[in-house]
């Protein structure tokens, strides 16, 4: 796969996205919502940071298990329940997502939603990847 990451000088700089990515290649994976559960299907973690990195976690195994690696998504949305949270918190996300993803980022988004299906999850990502 070949990724072109398009940020237009007309637009704000992105920080901690890139306002468009091209991608070619001959696979479309299609992530579903990832939340911060363990492998018994439990919420683990009280904190958005803690929930997202695990959620983050979940989200790279599933694109691994497919064959790709994070440098592979094209488009990742991010659903909080709390943006303000969110926000205060962006630094230390950001720091997570370089740990567990690395400085490729992908078209992103983040919305608040009233709640996740699980009433203790904070945070829920998914996406999609073009593998090659």
């Amino acid at each position: 796969m070949t990724t072109e990451r398009v940020d237009p000088p007309e637009l704000s700089p992105p920080t901690g996205f890139s306002h468009a990515v091209v991608a070619t290649g001959s696979r479309v994976v299609f992530l579903a919502g990832q939340t911060a559960l363990d492998a018994a299907g439990e919420v683990i973690g009280d904190t958005l940071p803690e929930q997202f990195g695990t959620a983050l976690g979940n989200l790279l195994t599933a694109l691994r298990a497919a064959g790709g690696t994070p440098a592979d998504l094209a488009r990742v949305t991010v659903y909080a329940t709390d943006v303000a949270a969110y926000r205060a918190h962006a630094r230390q996300l950001g720091a997570i997502w370089r740990q567990l993803a690395g400085r490729d980022y992908p078209a992103m988004a983040v919305v608040e939603v009233v709640r996740l299906w699980d009433e203790r999850a904070l945070v829920e990502l998914d996406g999609f990847a073009v593998l090659p």
